[in-house]
């Protein structure tokens, strides 16, 4: 709060603190809280409504939020290393199950054949493999022991887990 203080008093746009705690929200504290992002933009709505001086106070409501907050940046991480993954494989094809086939030439060459359609299974995961044929199934996001990723880590253990008893490497 003293430094938000200090650039309004120098003169700075709030519009400007407030994209970069947008981005601080979505970088930094990431899904560790899901909340944070949508309290960032709902202040940053609440300013551009109200204007300066009533709206510096959103500012601020911004700032203590996603300072208390959970931080975790494994989201960011994941995109980068999933970015460095789709630089180096380059335009694969996706695979031929998950291809719509709205023509008959379309299903004559295989697309969409296979398709396991999450909600028919008992447990709504089908476990499909959606990377390319010609590319081993990566994890990029790894979530971290922090806020609500804690509940993240579980769902990916559990769909691990129903991998490994289908006997699929989906």
């Amino acid at each position: 709060l003293y430094w938000l203080a200090r650039m309004l008093a120098g003169g700075e746009d709030p519009r400007y603190v407030l994209r970069r705690l947008t981005r601080f929200a979505s970088e930094d504290i990431g899904l560790a809280d899901p909340q944070a992002l949508p309290q960032a933009l709902a202040c940053w709505n609440a300013y551009d409504r109200m204007g300066s001086p009533e709206g510096e106070l959103a500012v601020a409501q911004c700032i203590v939020y996603l300072a208390t907050a959970p931080k975790s940046n494994a989201v960011h991480k994941g995109f980068a290393a999933a970015e460095r993954t789709a630089r180096t494989t380059g335009s694969l094809t996706p695979p031929a199950h998950i291809l719509n086939a709205p023509t008959e030439l379309m299903k004559n060459l295989g697309n969409g054949a296979g398709y396991a359609y999450d909600h028919d299974s008992a447990d709504g995961f089908s476990g499909q493999n959606y990377f390319p044929d010609a590319m081993e199934r990566q994890r990029f996001y790894q979530p971290i022991e922090r806020g609500f990723e804690r509940e993240i880590i579980k769902r990916l253990a559990w769909w691990e887990k129903l991998r490994k008893r289908r006997g699929s490497s989906a």
